[in-house]
């Protein structure tokens, strides 16, 4: 019983420092494991040596330099850039290539080709959306992708469209619809489209779903980013 106890206790102990060691960073987790290696090897070559198995002293004695000197041990590296690019996972079509940032969650699109090739998803207005949409439709997996990133980039796009479709779109009734546009940017009239596309990146940032914004905000804004470019 005193065995299935301290068993037990080992268990949690081991299962409570992997959660810990989860929520560390991971460079930093990568860059420990480097000296802790390297001092280790180390110590074993200094061993070898004193007990005269000079082989075995100078083999593990080249791997704690190499792992000291250069964070390296043949192919793996401790804390080279290559361990970061872990936390991205990274997915091509015909017509896209999509990047999860594990850490943020954050979904970036960039379109390969067409008449918006070479474009930053988040560029693309309601009425670009529309087009490369119906472009795609006979792709589907371009049509996954891009209605996954519209997903986590653009919340209640399929509900926003299907209300613009059965004319529940409504302008303006007082006042200046271009000044309001500007308002809604924060814009004086006369920006210029680097930055009216500068402002318009910036508040779909602030209006992500996953930072207290809506779907609605994320439609006035993108009508005041299409009315203005449009001028």
């Amino acid at each position: 019983m005193t065995y299935v106890f301290i068993g037990g206790l080992v268990l949690l102990g081991v299962f409570a420092a992997y959660n810990y060691i989860r929520k560390q960073d991971r460079r930093l987790l990568m860059r420990s494991l480097r000296w802790l290696v390297g001092g280790l090897a180390a110590l074993i070559a200094v061993g070898m040596l004193l007990a005269r198995r000079i082989d075995i002293a100078i083999f593990v004695g080249a791997a704690a330099f190499s792992i000291l000197r250069t964070g390296r041990l043949g192919p793996f590296s401790f804390d080279g850039p290559a361990m970061d690019a872990g936390n991205i996972s990274k997915v091509q079509s015909y017509r896209f290539v999509m990047e999860l940032d594990h850490d943020t969650g954050a979904v970036s699109g960039r379109v390969l080709n067409g008449q918006f090739a070479g474009m930053d998803l988040m560029d693309l207005g309601e009425m670009d959306t529309r087009i490369l949409l119906s472009e795609v439709d006979s792709d589907a997996d371009s049509l996954s992708l891009l209605q996954s990133w519209l997903d986590a980039n653009r919340a209640g796009w399929r509900e926003y469209f299907s209300e613009q479709d059965a004319g529940g779109s409504s302008e303006a009734t007082s006042g200046d619809p271009t000044a309001e546009a500007y308002d809604i940017l924060g814009l004086k009239p006369g920006a210029s489209d680097e930055q009216i596309r500068t402002a318009h990146r910036d508040l779909m940032k602030a209006v992500h779903p996953d930072h207290g914004g809506s779907s609605y905000l994320a439609a006035r804004i993108n009508q005041a980013r299409d009315r203005l470019l449009k001028q």
